[in-house]
């Protein structure tokens, strides 16, 4: 096929999908045509050009159908901005190699939002992508604008390696920039794994975690009733920040069983969870209300005006605003340590978290061990002393 027919094409193909822009032939080169926001007047719109300098051949057809496809978004979303298309009139080959890379992590955000599989909620779906994927595809943009790799293995081990190695960060980076490889069939390299250094919480972070005295202790200096609420909620059954608000919170009442059902609408969908330890139910007051829900401070909870994490940054803030010298997730990790001590099996306790197995074992791995190895000490001790209660008998 010759370019005049692909130009034919693509406009074809941009007509049908509504978009009112065209790939315009101005000699040896492709401009961008149609209505366009008013330089002077950004509300008003006429019929303009930008002037792309990309060669009029197969690959520049491309590059141009992408960058109207961009545009088009930046329109729909109100992102628009002339400076980003104007400057020395032309787009430089930086400024196409990071349009290419944001059209396919737009391509890339389409498909996660239509996997309904990975969440069973809006909201949550919105909180993991907001979390979980945008600060990585991010930093994808800004490596693709500042390096010289295209996009490929080796750009994508340099954005990994950015990040501290055996932290959360390059941990749930290697995690979301494999899925974006997926969908772009890329290759990775045999020791991505090793490479991301996986996240869990080692010996040395655990002995950060607060004790129990200290949890009691804290939860008693905070001044304000409500937030103190949310605290005594949090380290009694290891609740997400934001889950605080999406829990039935009708079985802290009198004679129910204290049995918390977290929300469907939350960012890993409906659980249960028991109480550890069952005595800070009554300790931290969560069972002297009729309606617990007139205890939870007023926030905005109304997933259609805001979302899971910006909940979840408002609990952080009144940490830090109590100076409480640890952090909300610090009391999420010491009950699911506190579940391991009394030997809970991984199984349980991870469906109470709201997290798979396999997250649950990594996660706490040292503390899991222990336990493990204390427990197969134990049983041999106790088969030492069978024996020797035995021979005493002969």
């Amino acid at each position: 096929m010759d370019e005049n027919q692909t130009l034919l094409n693509i406009n074809q193909y941009l007509e049908s999908k509504g978009i009112n822009l065209r790939i315009e032939k101005r000699g040896k080169v492709l401009n961008i045509r149609g209505s366009l926001p008013d330089k002077k007047s950004p509300n008003l719109s006429k019929i303009q050009r930008i002037s792309l300098k990309l060669p009029f051949n197969i690959n520049g057809l491309e590059e141009a159908k992408k960058a109207i496809e961009l545009i088009d978004f930046q329109l729909k979303k109100n992102q628009f901005c002339w400076s980003h298309w104007v400057k020395e009139k032309a787009i430089s080959s930086k400024k196409s190699k990071n349009l290419d890379v944001t059209h396919k992590i737009e391509s890339f955000k389409k498909q996660f939002f239509s996997d309904t599989s990975k969440s069973k909620s809006t909201a949550g779906m919105i909180s993991t992508w907001q979390s979980a994927y945008k600060p990585y595809m991010n930093r994808l943009i800004h490596f693709s604008n500042e390096s010289i790799p295209k996009l490929g293995e080796g750009l994508l081990v340099e954005i990994l390696l950015s990040y501290k190695e055996n932290s959360r960060s390059r941990q749930q980076c290697g995690i979301a920039l494999s899925a974006f490889a997926r969908h772009l069939d890329l290759e990775l390299p045999e020791n991505w794994k090793q490479l991301q250094s996986g996240y869990g919480i080692h010996e040395s972070n655990f002995r950060k975690l607060p004790s129990d005295e200290e949890i009691i202790h804290t939860f008693k200096s905070i001044p304000n009733p409500k937030w103190r609420f949310v605290f005594g909620l949090m380290a009694t059954y290891g609740l997400r920040n934001h889950e605080v608000f999406f829990s039935d919170l009708s079985c802290l009442k009198k004679d129910a069983d204290k049995i918390l059902r977290v929300f469907p609408n939350t960012k890993t969908g409906e659980h249960q969870v028991w109480p550890f330890h069952p005595e800070w139910v009554n300790l931290f007051e969560l069972d002297k209300t009729t309606n617990p829900s007139d205890l939870l401070p007023s926030i905005k909870t109304d997933l259609r005006d805001t979302t899971l994490q910006h909940i979840g940054r408002r609990v952080s803030e009144q940490f830090r605003r109590y100076k409480i010298t640890f952090t909300p997730y610090d009391l999420r990790h010491a009950w699911a340590v506190r579940t391991i001590l009394i030997g809970l099996p991984n199984t349980v306790a991870a469906k109470m978290m709201g997290h798979s197995v396999s997250i649950h074992t990594k996660t706490y791995h040292h503390w899991i061990t222990r336990r493990d190895q204390q427990l197969a000490v134990d049983s041999a001790l106790s088969r030492v002393n069978l024996n020797k209660t035995d021979n005493k008998h002969l």
